[in-house]
């Protein structure tokens, strides 16, 4: 008898697309689980493998049609009992009309160990006594089984955290759509971002910066907010731009284009960018599904 064939819960539940987001510890599961979280997916880290059936049903018989595509983190944190199950409770998703697919992000070895050196956070297996190097070997051992059978295996070693963001949004969570959007701030002082389609520079207008209570806040802050839109300039510039990107954005659509980069910049990445970018996605997502934003300082 395979998993959940004879559940009555999982049999007459509504359809779901599920993405389930595992790999190494370190290789940027986070990461995407709060990339798919912004694209509308209804996300819940860490859960047990043996629980998966029964959140998928609870989740479309609680309001049927509410969270259609679903992402559940599994990774080493699960017993090593429950991960080698896996492969069998998804096949019981299978035949019960589950649309899935298991996605695996890995990253060498000597990356993954520098990123935990870098940022001090512990493995999750060197509780048990291990060295840094013995538990990513150890992970790597009880990953296995989910390793072979995943239908997409992201390599995160050459990645930075954008790039990442960006492989994600395009081929899981807005490919084959409309058009899409991601709307990011950043600093000029630590560049323009690279993979940019269309860059609007808000140095020119006034900075909150320079009021000493607004300067630990960000654009996404109700204060930042208030006093950036009690400037007429500030106004003026938003309108401006949304209506350039009005006119503009479907000539991408009507040349089959499937994602579209806007950038706004400003001197520290925190106040006016942040505020621009967060009013634009407003805007379109009145209009669109798919809309992301992305604020590069604040990560």
């Amino acid at each position: 008898m395979t998993p959940n064939s004879e559940n009555p819960e999982i049999r007459d539940a509504p359809s779901s697309h599920v993405i389930v987001v595992s790999g190494m510890s370190g290789s940027g599961k986070t990461i995407a689980l709060r990339t798919l979280e912004d694209l509308d997916y209804y996300c819940v880290d860490n859960l047990p493998s043996a629980l998966l059936p029964a959140f998928v049903a609870a989740v479309a018989q609680a309001q049927p049609g509410l969270h259609p595509r679903l992402a559940v983190g599994i990774d080493v944190r699960n017993r090593s009992e429950d991960l080698n199950k896996l492969p069998q409770i998804l096949a019981g998703l299978g035949q019960q009309g589950i649309e899935h697919q298991l996605i695996f992000l890995d990253a060498r070895d000597d990356v993954l160990f520098k990123r935990y050196s870098d940022t001090r956070r512990r493995h999750p297996l060197t509780g048990e006594g291990r060295s840094l190097n013995d538990a990513i070997a150890r992970e790597r051992k009880l990953m296995r089984p989910l390793s072979s059978i995943a239908e997409r295996t992201i390599d995160t070693s050459d990645l930075n955290v954008h790039q990442l963001r960006r492989l994600i949004a395009t081929e899981l969570g807005m490919a084959g759509g409309p058009l899409s959007l991601l709307f990011e701030s950043f600093a000029y002082k630590r560049g323009v971002p690279a993979d940019a389609d269309f860059v609007f520079d808000a140095r020119c207008l006034p900075n909150p910066h320079w009021d000493a209570q607004l300067r630990p806040l960000s654009g996404r802050d109700a204060a930042v907010r208030a006093w950036l839109e009690g400037k007429p300039e500030v106004t003026q510039y938003l309108a401006q731009v949304r209506e350039f990107l009005d006119t503009w954005l479907p000539r991408f659509e009507a040349e089959n284009r499937s994602y579209v980069t806007i950038c706004v910049g400003c001197t520290g990445g925190h106040h006016r960018s942040v505020y621009l970018c967060e009013r634009l996605a407003e805007h379109f997502r009145a209009t669109r599904e798919q809309v992301l934003t992305f604020h590069r300082e604040l990560e």
